[in-house]
């Protein structure tokens, strides 16, 4: 998928290059502009004949090159320039969306009516839409370190130069505008066919796409990495193991990180050896070329378990819920206990075919610049409204955060799915539950309960974020002893 992504993103550029070049039928539409003293722009005044043609390509050529920018996949130290580059294509568009009033330079009567609003934002759009892409051009060639694209930058700036001469010198700004919006035209060309020629290197900066979820449990120690592959490529999950004793490992709910479970692992880690860890995509672990999957969700938590015949206590959190039963369904005997935290229904509806699709692209574009730009300007606001605690490690400003919630919810259907199939096949083990429900009565979560022999503990002051609001409930629900209360003030 990600070649496929390079593939987008150079079709995109090929398509801003040729919409932004509609000019050249413009000396044949529309003779009133001056193709020597006019500039190229006149042709889209509100006053020419073929404005909204004109218009409607510069503002299209402008959001193609944007949505060109967002889907590049990212390449470290080369955010400036694509910055650069995707606001060249929001000024571009915004000059479409507000045309000048009349053809300034080829009529003589413009300048004598008064200038509206729009004339001076399309004027003020182009000058800055002129200043990015000429940034992006000498940004992006330092890096690309191509001596054609430097030559195709200095052009772009000898023309650019020119212009500004010319239009000083009150002729020859046609010439010399046509002839730097060509040179435009040609870099952003080039820059398609250099991410074509160049797609296998650009992806291995991300790391061999092999989620190694596989393998033996992790040592003991206060923190496993996540691997080579880095936190926006590929690789081995991001793990933090606490203290000593009997394990338990800590699965978090629908976008969760490890840090979320900081005050239950604290409290555990005094007796019991605790495993945190972050699915493909959330935390600090790397994404997964492949979408989630209830089956390689249980094969994790298979790898991080300790080995048969030492046994697990799972601790779960909302449709984690799901991953923690099919395991032990399909791994009985390696389960000692499960706590089900707040508990997601599986629902009953088929899988959605579109967004199975939609789930194997999102892996891929986790890793581009529009999912990056995302997560910085809503991710950390999103977490602290949302959890009201804050982010450490910036955890939520990574652009393969907000893809991976996404891919998750997406893939609910077949994970309850495959959840119904692997319950009609597996019986569930004689294994102590605790299904803890937050809020008020929830008539599914008691069913639950009731399916699995559960003991129900209701928090009625408590929201659904368990693991801030009560974590002393959480501990509790590990730390009991089979066939003893459990905090009887709790319990329904």
């Amino acid at each position: 998928m990600e070649r496929r992504l390079f593939v987008f993103a150079a079709s995109a550029f090929i398509v801003a290059a040729v919409l932004g070049s509609a000019w050249i039928t413009g000396q044949f539409t529309t003779p009133a502009v001056d193709r020597t003293d006019g500039y190229v722009s006149e042709l889209a005044a509100r006053d020419q004949p073929w404005t909204r043609l004109f218009r409607v390509s510069d503002a299209l050529s402008g959001l193609a090159c944007a949505f060109g920018v967002a889907l590049v996949p990212r390449v470290a130290r080369e955010w400036r320039g694509w910055l650069a580059l995707a606001a060249f294509g929001l000024f571009t568009f915004v000059a479409g969306l507000f045309p000048l009033d009349c053809a300034a330079l080829s009529d003589p009567a413009c300048g004598q009516r008064a200038i509206s609003y729009g004339h001076r934002v399309h004027t003020l759009a182009g000058a800055l839409a002129t200043l990015a892409v000429l940034a992006a051009m000498v940004l992006i060639s330092s890096r690309w370190r191509s001596w054609v694209s430097w030559l195709f930058t200095w052009l772009s700036l000898a023309a650019t130069l020119l212009t500004a001469a010319a239009h000083a010198d009150r002729h020859g700004v046609g010439i010399a505008h046509r002839a730097q919006l060509t040179m435009f035209a040609v870099w952003l060309v080039y820059a398609a066919v250099h991410l074509l020629i160049t797609d296998d290197d650009q992806a291995a900066e991300h790391g061999s796409p092999n989620w190694a979820g596989q393998g033996p449990g992790p040592a003991a120690g206060p923190t496993a990495g996540a691997g080579a592959g880095g936190a926006d490529g590929y690789g081995p999950p991001h793990v933090v193991v606490q203290g000593a004793g009997p394990a338990v490992l800590i699965t978090a709910g629908p976008g969760g990180a490890w840090f979320h479970w900081d005050r239950v692992a604290g409290d555990l880690a005094g007796s019991r050896r605790v495993i945190r860890f972050d699915r493909p995509g959330l935390g600090l672990s790397p994404r997964s070329p492949t979408p989630p999957d209830l089956y390689a969700e249980v094969a994790r938590l298979a790898a991080l378990a300790p080995a048969h015949p030492e046994q697990v206590t799972v601790v779960a959190h909302g449709v984690a819920c799901w991953h923690a039963e099919a395991f032990a369904r399909l791994h009985p005997l390696r389960v000692a206990k499960l706590v089900l935290v707040d508990p997601a229904c599986a629902v009953t509806r088929r899988p959605f075919a579109p967004a199975r699709t939609a789930g194997r692209w999102l892996p891929a574009l986790g890793g581009t610049w529009g999912a990056t730009v995302l997560a910085r300007l809503t991710g950390p606001a999103a977490h602290r409204l949302l959890t009201g605690v804050p982010d450490p490690s910036g955890v939520y400003s990574m652009g393969k955060v907000p893809v991976a919630v996404a891919g998750e919810w997406l893939a609910r259907r077949d994970m309850a799915a495959d959840l119904r199939r692997v319950r009609a096949e597996k019986p569930f083990p004689d294994v102590p539950v605790t299904v803890i429900s937050p809020g008020e009565r929830d008539g599914r979560q008691e069913r639950l309960a009731g399916d699995l022999g559960a003991k129900l503990v209701r928090l009625p002051e408590s929201g659904h974020q368990v693991q801030l609001d009560d974590p002393e409930a959480i501990v509790d629900a590990v730390l009991a002893v089979p066939g003893s209360d459990l905090a009887p003030w709790r319990n329904t």
